[in-house]
C-alpha cells in the first residue's frame, strides 16, 4: 500500500515537472510556429533551433565602445558571384578606438586616420571569416568609393595590403596575397613582420600555412593539381602558385618548407602546428 501511493506521488510530481518544463518561453514559441504553421511538434522545434542558430549569429552580437555590427559577405564565396545570392557574416567592426585613433590623427592628419580605419576594419572583417568591399568601406566611413580606393592605392604603394573582396579573389593580375604570404614565410621573416609588411593578422597567416602545407600533403599522395583543387575547394591558379613555390624552395633546400612538406608527406595531409 505505502509503496503503491509512494509511486503515484512520485508519478504525480513528475506529471507536474513535466508540465512546468512546458510553460517555458521555448516551448511557447515552439507551439506557436506549429499552430500558426501547421507543423507536428517535432518540425515546428527544429524550425525553431533553426532560426536560433540564425539569431545567434546574425542579431546576438556583443558589441564593445566605438564598434558596430555589419552584414559583410562571407569570405568562402567566390569571386563573381552575385552579391544577392552571396551568404552574409555579421562582424563586429572598430569605428573609433580612443587609445589608437586619436594618436593616429595627431601624427598622420584626416586621410592617415581614415586609412587606419580601412586597413583596420578589413583587416578586423577577414578574421571573422568575411570580406569587406569598397562599397562596404564608403558606407562605414560616410566617404566616397572613389575616397576608398584612392586610399587603398596609396596604402598598396606604401606596401600595406587591404583586404577588400576584389583584392582577397585576386580579380587582378600579379601573384596572389596568400602565396605572398607563403613567400614571406619561407624567406624568414617572423610573423610580426609579416603581419606589418600584409596587414595579416597571426591567425590569417597561420591559416594560409595550413592552406599550404595540405596543398602540400595532397601533391606528395599523388593528387593532380584539378583534383586538389576540387578536393579543397582553391583555385587553380592558387594551388599552381603554392606548388611553384615548393619546387623554387625545394631546390634551395628551405629549412622552413622542410619543417612545412616532410610532415604533411608523412601525415595524409593533416597540417601540423606551424611556428614561426
Amino acid at each position: 500500500m505505502g509503496s503503491a501511493t509512494a509511486q503515484r506521488s512520485s508519478g504525480a510530481a513528475a506529471y507536474g515537472t513535466e508540465r512546468l518544463r512546458n510553460k517555458t518561453a521555448r516551448e511557447s514559441i515552439i507551439h506557436a510556429i506549429g499552430r500558426d504553421f501547421n507543423l507536428t511538434p517535432i518540425l515546428a522545434e527544429a524550425y525553431f533551433s533553426q532560426v536560433s542558430t540564425y539569431f545567434s549569429q546574425h542579431a546576438d552580437v556583443v558589441l564593445s565602445s566605438g564598434q558596430v555590427c555589419y552584414e559583410a559577405v562571407a569570405a568562402r564565396e567566390p569571386a563573381g558571384k552575385h552579391i544577392a545570392l552571396a551568404s552574409r557574416v555579421s562582424v563586429r567592426l572598430t569605428l573609433f578606438d580612443p587609445q589608437v585613433d586619436l594618436t593616429v590623427l595627431v601624427e598622420r592628419g584626416l586621410a592617415g586616420l581614415r586609412q587606419h580605419r580601412i586597413l583596420r576594419m578589413t583587416r578586423e572583417a577577414i578574421d571573422q571569416e568575411a570580406l569587406l568591399s569598397y562599397e562596404d568601406l564608403a558606407m562605414l566611413l560616410t566617404i566616397s568609393p572613389a575616397t576608398v580606393r584612392r586610399d587603398a592605392r596609396e596604402l598598396r604603394k606604401a606596401g600595406k595590403v587591404v583586404m577588400t573582396r576584389g583584392w582577397r579573389h585576386d580579380m587582378g593580375p600579379g601573384t596572389s596575397h596568400k602565396a605572398q604570404v607563403i613567400e614571406l614565410y619561407l624567406k624568414g621573416y617572423q610573423f610580426t613582420e609579416i603581419e606589418l609588411k600584409t596587414n595579416h593578422s597571426e591567425t590569417s597567416v597561420r591559416r594560409y600555412l595550413k592552406d599550404f602545407v595540405q596543398v602540400l600533403a595532397l601533391r606528395h599522395q599523388g593528387f593532380s593539381v584539378a583534383q586538389i583543387r576540387q578536393v579543397t575547394g582553391f583555385s587553380e591558379r592558387l594551388v599552381g602558385e603554392y606548388l611553384e613555390l615548393y619546387e623554387h624552395y625545394h631546390r634551395e633546400g628551405n629549412e622552413r618548407l622542410c619543417l612545412l612538406a616532410e610532415p604533411a608527406s608523412e601525415k595524409k595531409g593533416a597540417p601540423r602546428e606551424v611556428t614561426p
